[in-house]
This record gives structure tokens, sequence and C-alpha cells, in this order.
């Protein structure tokens, strides 16, 4: 006989069964010591469910905690196989399974999606010769150049461990001395700084990365993912009040964009240098802080992404879904970029503690068109999917072996170890770029720019924390610093 109120579902799958299977006999009432009397440790029904929900929630990411995703293709349209052999980028219409995770890289899980921060542009590519993970943001640049800072940096983003929040003071004392930010803060607090939606806004590689072609010739490639919604942002404080009006605005908008058939799509372009230029280039090519300027290294449109498919379930898909810019196929490698080598250790050891050792047996992890073979064996939520194959290599029982062949060409290092600076190169200072990005601006933006940027540094406690900083913009551009020094001092008083 069917509960009160159980009659809508007469065609549901079944009877709710336990983790084990066995049929839930009654879901609205413990069992208990007669009526009224205490509930009893042998409610298997009951002590499970309580003891699944503790633990419904892993570990948050550290850093782009606050993320939306959805699947997609990846089609090429340009013949790139002259500067790369990988197989998903050698047939002009190829189509390549794809999943693309935004985020915000400073705040909480429960943030608001409309503040001021860069967003992260995860995208993974479902390859035939494994997953290939792009991991960058919607800026082609970042604040630091070496990984070692990283966890400084971050550490003055988030929240106080004294006064329990993010404190201006601890933000622009960083900032100000470390003048190599000065590039990235100039675009975050430009109009740039908060993107309407996901759909508009541009994504990045960020970094320098390698491409090799068949003969082993080396090429050296920054990625563009240029919007085909167009660029939209959103002022501070049609942001203020829209983030807290509501707080999921970014996350609905892609969803429902989606659902509409109205799919985003991003046009896919390359800068492409050859390996021996780099020496000589007037910036270090593998500085983070820097871009390519395109009138030296033009981009090439090289195929188009679209997001055409909404996960079914955002925790399954969107918070366990790991990237990896180690995750290479071949044909593609790293460079010598500081920040990429801290974080090709960095992203895996964080997703082996956050979501688990066998995270990569989780379908959103899954390489698509070919199976993982490797030894790798047991650790929480091992699928067993190995079953009795031998565990090493080299093996005579049919397992896995290497190919003798790397992914990437080995780059030439020379001189001795040490804690080195990067090398310098004619016109690498830490304002330079910064100073160009400010003369690109119209009045208007420049206005905006520096209204947003006097009222972050205004809150700050000292005045050398506030000179120091503007000082760092006096040397991008002598208005920028005259003018942000005029309006820090208004609202100072």
């Amino acid at each position: 006989m069917l509960a009160p109120g159980q009659e809508a579902h007469v065609t549901s799958q079944g009877p709710l069964t336990t983790e084990a299977g066995a049929p839930v006999a009654d879901n609205q009432n413990s069992e208990t010591a007669g009526v009224g009397g205490p509930v009893l440790v042998q409610d298997q029904a009951l002590l499970e469910k309580l003891a699944h929900f503790n633990r419904e929630r892993i570990p948050e990411r550290i850093v782009h905690a606050r993320g939306a995703g959805a699947y997609g293709t990846f089609t090429l349209t340009r013949d790139v196989s002259q500067w790369t052999r990988a197989k998903f980028l050698s047939e002009v219409g190829k189509q390549t399974e794809t999943f693309l995770r935004f985020s915000t890289v400073a705040g909480s899980l429960g943030s608001a999606d409309a503040v001021r921060d860069p967003r992260g542009f995860a995208l993974k590519f479902y390859t035939e010769e494994g997953n290939y993970d792009l991991v960058g943001n919607n800026t082609p640049v970042f604040f630091i150049k070496d990984a070692i800072k990283f966890p400084d940096f971050i550490h003055t983003q988030k929240r106080d461990p004294y006064t329990g929040s993010q404190e201006a003071d601890n933000v622009w004392d960083f900032w100000g001395l470390s003048p190599e930010s000065t590039h990235q803060v100039t675009w975050l607090f430009g109009d740039r700084g908060i993107p309407a939606t996901l759909r508009h806004m541009n994504g990045y590689g960020s970094h320098t990365y390698q491409w090799n072609n068949e003969a082993g010739e080396v090429f050296w490639v920054k990625y563009h993912f240029k919007t085909d919604q167009g660029i939209k942002n959103l002022t501070a404080d049609e942001a203020a009040k829209l983030a807290g009006e509501d707080p999921d605005s970014h996350q609905r908008d892609l969803r429902e964009a989606i659902e509409r058939g109205e799919f985003p799509s991003w046009t896919v372009q390359v800068q492409i240098m050859p390996a021996a230029d780099a020496a000589n280039y007037r910036f270090n090519p593998f500085d983070l802080t820097k871009v390519w300027p395109h009138e030296d290294y033009p981009a090439i449109e090289i195929g188009k992404l679209e997001l055409n498919r909404n996960p079914e379930n955002i925790f399954a898909e969107v918070e366990q879904s790991i990237f990896s810019p180690a995750h290479f196929v071949p044909g593609i490698g790293p460079s010598p970029d500081k920040m990429l080598q801290g974080r090709l250790f960095a992203y895996g050891d964080a997703h082996r503690y956050r979501v688990g050792i066998n995270a990569d047996h989780l379908p959103v992890n899954r390489p698509h068109a070919t199976e993982a073979r490797t030894n790798s064996r047991d650790g929480h939520l091992y699928d067993g999917r190995h079953k009795g194959g031998k565990n090493y290599e080299p093996n005579s029982f049919g397992g896995p072996f290497q190919t003798d062949r790397p992914l990437w060409v080995s780059t030439p290092v020379t001189g001795g170890t040490g804690n080195h600076e990067a090398p310098s190169h004619v016109e690498d200072d830490d304002f330079v770029q910064a100073g160009n990005l400010y003369r690109l601006m119209s009045q208007g933006e420049k206005a905006r720019l520096i209204e947003n940027l006097a009222g972050n540094i205004a809150g700050v406690s000292r005045d050398d924390i506030a000179e120091r900083a503007i000082g760092n913009f006096r040397q991008a551009d002598g208005d920028f610093g005259k003018r942000l020094e005029a309006a820090v001092q208004a609202l100072r008083g």
C-alpha cells in the first residue's frame, strides 16, 4: 500500500534502497524503542543517510572554488600540421569533445559570480591520444611570474587570519612590493575586470606552450579564445547590485543559454613563435606577466569552440572535474615559464588531495577515445578496472609498454643550479606593457580604471602602502600615476 501523498510515484524507478541495495521500508520515520522512545542504532537506513550527508562535500578548491561548466566541441578550421603533430589538430573539420570549467579565482564556493576577479578558463580536450588540459584565464597575463610566490599572493586575496576578512592592506602591500603585478592589476581594474556573463568574455591559455611537428621542429605558442558573443562587462555599481540580487547570475546565464539552444562559441586563435626567436625576443616569451604584441606575432585562426550540453550533476561533473596543465598529448608540451613549471606539479597534487587518488576514474575526467593504461592500483575508490593484470613494467604478460617517443622535444639548458631570476630581455621591465595597456584605453576607460583603483587603494590603513602602489602605476605611465594619486588623496582626505 502506498503511503499518503505517494500516489504520484507509482511510475517511479522502483523501491528506494540503501546503498547496499536493500529496500527501505520507511523513509519518513526513524526506528525508535516504542512510540516516542529513543532512536535505535540498528536503524541502518538512518545512520547511512546521515553519515553520507556528513560527507557530501569534498574540500573546496583553494583557488577557483566557484565554478560553472559545460560540454562542447572543438572544430579545427585550419591545417596546423606544419607546427604540431597532435592528432586532434591534424585534419581540417575534425571535431574533439570538450569540457570547459569557468571560475572565479579568490572567492569561496558560496561567493557571488559578479565580482572583480579573474575568471578561470579551464578546457579539457577528450582527444584520441588522451586528455589534453589547457588551464588558462580570461586574461592573457597574471600577477606574478614565479610559482614560488603563488601561495603568498593567494593568501593576500583570501581572508586575513586575524580579521577573517579580505584586507586592502594585504592586497596592496603585496602588489606594491611585487611590481610585476602592475600589468595584470591594470587589466583587472579596467572595464574587463567584471564580465557581464561567462559567454561575453575571452579566454586565454595565458602561458607559453611548446608545439612540435613530425620533423621534430619546435615552436612556442599562445592560445586565444575570442568570444563570438561580443565583449560585455559590468560597471562596479552594476556588479554590486547584481551580486546582491542574484549571486548565481553567471552560472544561471550559461545554463539557460544552452537550454535555449543559444550555444556560446569562441573563435580559437594561436600566436606562433619559432623556437629560435625566443632567446633574442624583446620580451621574455616565457614571462606570464607579459603578452606577445600581435604586430610581432599575429594571431592565426585555427578553430571554433562551442558549448552545447549542460552537465547533469554539478557536483559530479563540475566540482569533481580535475584539470592539470601537465596533461599533454603528443606534439604539445611545456615551456620554461616558471609559473607553468610550478603548476605542472601543483594542480595534480591538489586534485589527488581534494578529490582523491582515483579522481581520474570519474566519468568527467576519463579519456573518451582511448583507455588509460597505467600500473597505478588501489587507493580510495579504486574500482578494480585492471582486474588481475600485472602492475609493473616491463612485463612479459602483455601489459602496456613504453613508446620510446617523448610527447615533446627537449629544451636545451645551460648553467649551474641555483635560485635564478628569469633571463633579462631588451624591454623586460615590469611596467612597459602596463603603460601600453593604459595608453590604449579611451578617456572613459581610463576614468573608470582610475575610479576603480582609487576606491580600492583608499581602503588601506597606511600611507606608505598606498604610495608604493601608486608609484608602480606612475612608472607605467606618468599620467596614470598622477591621476590615480589625486583620486586616492581625494578619497583619503
